[in-house]
């Protein structure tokens, strides 16, 4: 190789990893592109925080938070602290939650075995959509995303669930595949399924519910409670994905980011974690992605001295 080249060969490579480095975002993964048409944008409800008649309560040490459920019904009599809840969450291309406003007249119906049959709304489970037309709270739950600001979630209301207290510690809940009917029944995938049975930890809301989801048989088609381990209480999570036809779609209007207050910011305050949690895994995750970053720039940096000394 010629010495002339060597600077140039040494330049386009610090100007590649620059490149790359500021392409990946402050969590230190590579940005995903959520530009790609759609056939509903997404919808973006705020947690509610203290004051809101949704908003129910929250650990002192900022470890969980919750929030009313109109579809939260008690088991008469109460038999044991079996709990859970069965959700659905619907996508659009993009993986954003929506509520269904391009599928109407379209339902999702998911059966459940008998230790909920007592639930007024859970034999079987039916969500009818858009869930705005047909609920006062369409979404309830923050199942999924993570925020250095809340508990739980990532400060915005991305399921439809239907929850129910008073099991058997020793009860066994179980619930069969989804199926879709309605007008627009073709446009609308289950993805998956995520069931959890988190002995007493809580629901883990740091994964993508698409990218989780398992097939029906992988995820479990129900639970037993054990008292003994401390697991009377989880959850499961039907995956829905809308997939429209390429020419009835919408380009995105940029706006994902704000919340239907007008805010830019995610909600912060009522749901906020203790300083002591602040610092735990979450807030180290978002420095990496700048500190690989100024690492790549300095690393550049040297070759091109290296090469010139």
């Amino acid at each position: 190789m010629v010495c002339g080249a060597r600077p140039l060969l040494a330049l386009a490579l610090g100007l590649a990893v620059i490149g790359s480095l500021v392409a990946m975002g402050a969590g230190g993964v590579v940005a995903q592109d959520a530009n790609e048409s759609v056939s509903e944008e997404a919808y973006r409800e705020p947690a509610p925080e203290p004051g809101d008649p949704y908003f129910e309560a929250r650990a002192e040490d900022g470890s969980w938070v919750s929030y009313e459920n109109p579809r939260d019904e008690y088991r008469s009599p109460y038999l044991g602290d079996g709990s859970g809840k069965i959700c659905v969450t619907l996508v659009n291309e993009n993986g954003e939650p929506v509520i269904g406003e391009s599928v109407p007249d379209t339902t999702v119906t998911i059966p459940t075995g008998g230790a909920t049959t007592w639930h007024s709304e859970a034999d079987p489970i039916t969500v009818n959509f858009p869930m705005n037309d047909h609920y006062d709270f369409p979404l309830d739950g923050d199942q999924f995303g993570t925020s250095p600001d809340v508990a739980q979630g990532d400060g915005y209301m991305d399921s439809h669930c239907y929850e129910f207290h008073g099991n058997p510690e020793d009860a066994t809940i179980s619930y069969g595949k989804a199926q879709i009917s309605g007008q627009y029944a073709d446009r609308i995938e289950v993805a998956g399924y995520i069931q959890q049975v988190p002995q007493g930890e809580g629901w883990d809301t740091d994964i993508d519910p698409v990218a989780a989801a398992e097939p029906y048989e992988e995820a479990g088609g129900g639970w037993t409670y054990d008292a003994a381990r401390n697991a009377t209480h989880a959850q499961a999570v039907v995956v829905l994905q809308l997939d429209a036809p390429a020419d009835e779609r919408l380009e995105p209007s940029n706006t994902s980011d704000t919340a239907d207050n007008g805010s830019t910011e995610p909600p912060t305050g009522s749901n906020e974690l203790t300083g002591e949690a602040d610092s735990g895994a979450d807030g180290g995750d978002e420095m990496p992605g700048f500190g690989v970053l100024a690492a790549g720039i300095a690393l550049s940096v040297a070759v091109l001295a290296r090469v010139r000394g």
